[in-house]
C-alpha cells in the first residue's frame, strides 16, 4: 500500500512536470503566487519543472527496487 502511495505521488510529479515544461505560461501565475518576493519566469518555472520530473525518476527507482 506504501509503494501505490509514493506511486501515486510519483505519477503527479510527472503530470505537473510535463505540463510546466509543454505551457510554462499557465504556472507563471501559480509560480507568481508561491514565489511571493521574487517574479517568477520562465526559466524557474523550468527548472521547478524539471526537478519535479527528476524527483519522479527517484521515487519511482525506490519504489521498484525497495
Amino acid at each position: 500500500m506504501k509503494n501505490l502511495e509514493m506511486l501515486l505521488v510519483a505519477n503527479f510529479l510527472l503530470i505537473f512536470g510535463t505540463a510546466g515544461l509543454l505551457w510554462p505560461e499557465k504556472f507563471l501565475p501559480l509560480f507568481d503566487a508561491l514565489l511571493f518576493p521574487w517574479a517568477a519566469s520562465h526559466r524557474t518555472v523550468r527548472s521547478h519543472c524539471i526537478g519535479a520530473i527528476v524527483f519522479f525518476f527517484l521515487l519511482v527507482g525506490r519504489a521498484l527496487l525497495g
